[in-house]
């Protein structure tokens, strides 16, 4: 079940803009994202949650969407996220791991609700905070857009030698290239197992 769940759990973005995502239901995901694991449980992640047009508008402005595709500026309007959750921590606090669990188990969250998300942390953080007026004293870390996903998303198997570069054919299936596991692993555990005896 997990398996599956990760796999469904792509970085979509180009959705079905029509289809909307309540206020209950962003509060259940982030619900469901305070649960995890928080460095020395200081829970220092706080959220500012989208779901309006005009809202939405004004985030969206201030994000960059798909390094590898130069001559894609992001979902025109229509394929654009129904939602938005930004995660903030104050200042001066080191939070990279609890945004990171958050953000990932949200998302999970997300596809077991048929929804999809990306997270996006090419921001202009200048801009977002003036546009939304976000109190100077949290630093901005994370964009997770949200929405019901219009694309196709695959993975490719690939050798550690090919291009990781992601990519859109002709069809505009958007194909992710992922590293063999065999590739990934930097020890022979059977080697280790013959040395240990």
């Amino acid at each position: 079940m997990i398996r599956e769940i990760v796999r469904k759990n792509r970085s979509y973005r180009r959705y079905d803009q029509s289809k909307k995502i309540s206020e209950s239901e962003l509060k259940e995901l982030i619900d469901i994202g305070r649960m995890t694991p928080s460095g020395a449980n200081k829970q220092p992640i706080r959220y500012f949650l989208s779901n309006t047009e005009d809202v939405n508008a004004r985030i969206f402005e201030t994000l960059k969407w798909a390094g590898y595709l130069k001559d894609w500026e992001g979902p025109v309007e229509g394929e654009r996220p129904a939602a938005y959750i930004i995660l903030l921590a104050p200042k001066n606090i080191n939070s990279a791991h609890d945004e990171g669990i958050i953000g990932q188990t949200i998302l999970l969250a997300a596809v077991e609700k048929g929804m999809g998300g990306c997270f996006i942390a090419n921001i202009d953080r200048d801009r977002l905070r003036s546009n939304l007026n976000i109190s100077s004293e949290y630093d901005i870390k994370l964009v997770l857009a949200l929405g019901y996903p219009k694309e196709k998303v695959v993975m490719d198997e690939i050798s550690k030698e090919d291009d990781i570069k992601y990519y859109r054919d002709k069809n505009m299936v958007h194909h992710v290239p992922k590293i063999k596991l065999e590739d990934l692993i930097l020890n022979d555990l059977h080697q280790n197992n013959k040395q240990s005896q």
